[in-house]
């Protein structure tokens, strides 16, 4: 109904509606919008889940109108808003948890038993920091404590693998 009554107000006049600019400046941003939430998925990759579907105006291709590429911006917009909200939190998620690291390796009796994985302060690959008796029970009895680095993934999770790699050879 609003596009009858915009053509009904433009006849008297002898012009007609064009709207390739709002168009092109629709896109335009679109594109820049999907960018910007291609940039922030990549930067979240392996860290956290970032909300990057927007789901499609209509069901067969066509163009769309200036009210649905509106639509589809404001879509982008608010999952952007999300995205960056959920990297906001994961950022300070691992700013504490490397604070509690150095508080941890600086006085480990104070946090018994308490493990950090690489993960939990954003570093890749696997490993954890585990505060632990240096004596096993007679060190927890005398109040020795260490902060014990493993040395990453475990050899079984690496075997695995290397026989389904061999495994998939096989097949081929």
């Amino acid at each position: 109904m609003p596009a009858l009554l915009r053509d009904q107000e433009f006849a008297g006049l002898g012009a007609g509606v064009d709207e390739r600019q709002a168009r092109l400046e629709l896109r335009r941003q679109i594109s820049r919008l999907e960018a910007e939430l291609a940039a922030l998925f990549g930067e979240a990759f392996g860290h956290t889940q970032v909300p990057h579907r927007v789901e499609g105006v209509a069901a067969a291709p066509r163009v769309l109108e200036l009210g649905e590429l509106e639509a589809v911006r404001d879509s982008l917009a608010d999952r952007i808003a999300e995205a960056r909200s959920t990297l906001a939190g994961r950022s300070e998620l691992e700013t504490r948890n490397r604070e509690l690291l150095r508080e941890m390796l600086d006085e480990p009796e104070r946090f018994k038993w308490v493990r950090i994985s690489r993960a939990d302060v954003g570093e890749p690959g696997c490993g954890v920091w585990h505060s632990r008796p240096v004596l096993g029970p007679i060190g927890m009895l005398m109040g020795w404590w260490r902060v014990k680095v493993s040395s990453g993934c475990p050899l079984a999770g690496r075997l695995a693998a290397v026989e389904q790699a061999k495994a998939r050879e096989a097949g081929r």
